[in-house]
């Protein structure tokens, strides 16, 4: 070897990279300018030659082999670094040219490196992860992955043998990023993250950050440019914007879309592209106005349903590709149809190329297990006390409706974020700093993705799933809320589904089960959730919670579906509770469709097709879903008959419903109640009519209020109660009516203003 040559030779550093321990490989290999000349250093392990060939000039310079495991060196004349390749010959004899990728500056800047340690770089996704771009006029792609506490981190793929040697990558500063721009990367390409831990152990990582993965069992991340998919949707973005979800119409189907339909032939699962119409055309027909997703971020076991996600920026790979995605939320909203996605921010799984024990130490998770394992679940609990994790989480949210256009996010087990003890026995969690089981770090986590979320007034949504009474959930930041802007009502739900278990014989003992939930219902702006955790797990479909035979569980069904729908909240619903589905849901089957070719089937999908359109068409039903003056009771105290009567009202008074639900197998002839006015009731809607499967009792005839007092009230009306029925009248009041319960709302009204 040439003096020169051998004297310019870092040979600690050399060493250094030959043993794979490396963290700024820049420093060593590339071009580099000397006092001698240029020096350029390459490692490529089983190559027999590397010769530099100059661009402009085509001058070649053959390059001495400086170690045997594949370090390559030579020093060429100039005081100025041209543009140079490799002309590379392999032990096998296979010859490749490569453009070198340590002849790059860094491309993640001060600025970036200082937000992201501060948790406050909401695109972090565009710098983190796998990034095509061009440099200096070269295409390639940009590899960036934050794992503080690695020795050294590689970039490999099939595109390099998967040997962790050969693209080592660069330690930015003290901020834990690993940085490295590889030319000529196509998309497509597989890869993962070989991080070298204490110990000399190395572990293979797929991206926190990846846009695209394998299809599973295969877990390797894949290259894959989202910026290219051709939007259609700014029309229904715009009016998204501008709408006030609280007092519109919101009917969400709760879909698993692996399971929802099943292809005829061979395949497992339907495309993105193709479930898109389908899916679309049932619920234009039924009237839905949102399709739910459980989680379709990128997760390896079926049977999680997509709750145990290990690529939270990649949609799964089972339905298609991130583009195969897009088409399906922009098909949606040229149709009309909004797409909420289930969100996974209170835990993960412990698989091991995934987020658990990232770079060899508890990085996105907790060190001590009572801080983070969920011993029920067997997975994973975030440290939202580190601002690189809460920046992965908060970044995530705002990804899903920045780059996929989503229109709400339902944020999974929000109860399991905010309490330090849940489902946790003693000794099994730690206290918080004032000794409470409040998780401090959890909710000033969602304070602030709420606050940053709802600071792009694009009228995106943010649900929560929250069980318990955690007070505030969805009022402001500012009011000290967590900012939320629905709840599901969890209480609701299962005070009624126990309720509708219950024999109609027994239920007038239940009556509070019933009737309990407006006690609170403008305590949080509700949704009604008849959910997928309700029709797994030996707990029956919906038919089959429904007691007696089956003419009955179909009467009960109904009624059930009625009473939720003119209860105050948003409505959502499971998919194949429509149509009464027997079987409760398994993610490996099919919506039991072919029941479709039985009449009682056909009947209840009518059935909640019209309770749809009635919801729909009138405004009574939603407009003040979150102000107590849109809802009163006319009796909600005859338990002997498990009968409740309310009005559902709006800002206009001829806008009144009246709903009548009797949960008994018995009709009432003659049945009394009281109304809100003097005027004309008519009813609008009935459960019990034979096309849903009743037996025809309904009120035909236009009802005129007589002045006999009931309930309380100066006027009456006398109507047939259905059977395990609801009846909805429209009131139509008359004149004199309508000016004294004017100014009765008038001094309510100023009532209300004065108290402020």
């Amino acid at each position: 070897m040439d003096d020169k040559l051998y004297n310019l030779c870092n040979w600690a550093d050399i060493e250094t990279l030959v043993y794979s321990e490396h963290d700024n490989p820049h420093n060593l290999l590339g071009a580099h300018i000397t006092n001698d000349g240029i020096l350029i250093n390459t490692f490529m392990p089983t190559a027999l030659q590397v010769v530099v060939k100059l661009i402009d000039t085509n001058d070649e310079y053959p390059m001495e082999l400086v170690d045997k495991e594949g370090f390559f060196a030579v020093l060429i004349p100039g005081k100025k670094i041209k543009k140079y390749k490799y002309l590379v010959t392999y032990d096998n004899h296979t010859k490749e040219e490569i453009v070198d990728p340590y002849n790059f500056e860094p491309v993640i800047d001060a600025v970036d490196i200082t937000k992201f340690s501060s948790g406050i770089h909401y695109t972090i996704y565009d710098k983190l992860g796998s990034h095509i771009m061009e440099i200096n006029g070269i295409q390639g792609v940009l590899f960036a992955v934050w794992a503080p506490n690695a020795v050294r981190v590689s970039v490999v793929g099939d595109f390099n043998l998967w040997d962790g040697r050969r693209h080592p990558m660069r330690r930015l500063e003290d901020s834990g990023i690993f940085e490295l721009f590889i030319p000529n990367l196509k998309p497509g390409e597989i890869y993962k993250y070989e991080v070298k831990i204490k110990g000399d152990l190395t572990v293979l990582k797929a991206d926190p950050y990846g846009y695209h993965a394998e299809l599973r069992p295969a877990t390797a991340s894949k290259i894959y440019d989202i910026d290219q998919f051709v939007w259609e949707d700014k029309e229904w973005l715009v009016n998204r914007k501008k709408t006030d979800v609280e007092n519109e119409p919101v009917l969400i189907y709760e879909v698993h879309l692996g399971s929802w339909k099943k292809p005829q032939d061979d395949r497992e699962f339907y495309n993105y592209r193709e479930l898109a119409p389908m899916l679309y055309n049932y619920m234009k027909e039924m009237g839905y106005t949102h399709v739910e997703l459980l989680p379709i971020m990128e997760h390896p076991l079926d049977a999680s349903w997509g709750y145990q996600v290990t690529g939270y920026y990649a949609p799964t790979s089972r339905y298609g590709t991130p583009d195969d995605f897009m088409y399906f939320v922009n098909y949606m909203h040229k149709k009309g149809i909004g797409v909420i996605l289930d969100w996974v921010p209170a835990h993960f799984p412990r698989d091991t190329f995934g987020l658990a024990n990232f770079d060899g130490t508890c990085l996105y998770e907790h060190l001590d297990p009572r801080k983070g394992s969920h011993p029920h679940w067997g997975t994973l609990i975030y440290n939202y006390g580190r601002p690189q994790v809460s920046n992965f989480l908060i970044a995530n949210a705002l990804f899903w409706t920045e780059k996929y256009h989503i229109d709400g996010i339902r944020m999974d087990a929000v109860a399991s974020m905010l309490y330090l003890d849940y489902g946790k026995k003693d000794g099994e969690w730690v206290a918080n700093m004032y000794g409470g089981n409040e998780n401090l770090e959890a909710v000033e986590l969602l304070k602030h993705l709420n606050s940053i979320f709802l600071q792009r007034e694009d009228g995106a949504l943010l649900i929560a799933e929250e069980s318990t009474a955690w007070p505030k959930v969805t009022k402001s930041v500012e009011d000290g809320g967590l900012g939320f802007h629905f709840k599901w009502n969890m209480g609701w739900m299962n005070d009624f589904i126990n309720y509708m278990k219950c024999d109609p014989l027994f239920r007038k003992g239940r009556q509070r089960e019933l009737i309990f939930s407006m006690i609170y219902a403008y305590s949080e702006k509700f949704v009604l959730v008849l959910s997928h955790d309700e029709v797994v797990h030996g707990k029956g479909s919906m038919i089959n919670k429904m007691p007696g035979d089956e003419k009955l569980k179909f009467d009960n069904l109904r009624v059930a579906y009625g009473y939720m729908m003119a209860h105050p909240g948003k409505k959502l619903l499971f998919m194949g509770q429509d149509i009464a589905q027997i079987s409760e849901w398994n993610e490996n089957e099919s919506i039991q469709w072919q029941l479709l070719e039985l009449e009682k089937h056909i009947q209840m999908k009518e059935y909640v097709k019209a309770l749809n359109r009635l919801y729909n068409d009138y405004r009574a039903f939603y407009l003040l879903d979150n102000d107590c003056d849109g809802f009163e009771w006319i009796n909600n105290m005859d338990a002997d008959r498990s009968i409740v009567a309310f009005l559902r009202k709006t800002d206009r008074l001829e806008e009144t419903l009246l709903i009548v639900c009797n949960f008994t197998p018995n009709p009432y002839k003659n049945y009394k109640v009281g109304v809100p006015f003097k005027g004309k009731y008519k009813e609008t809607f009935n459960s019990d009519k034979e096309i849903f499967g009743g037996s025809g009792n309904v009120n035909p005839r236009l009802k005129q209020s007589k002045e006999e007092e009931v309930d309380d009230r100066p006027n009456s009306i006398s109507i047939t109660v259905p059977p395990l029925g609801i009846s909805v009248f429209t009131c139509t009041p008359i004149e004199d009516a309508v000016k004294k319960t004017t100014k009765t709302r008038m001094k309510k009204s100023k009532d209300k203003k004065d108290i402020i």
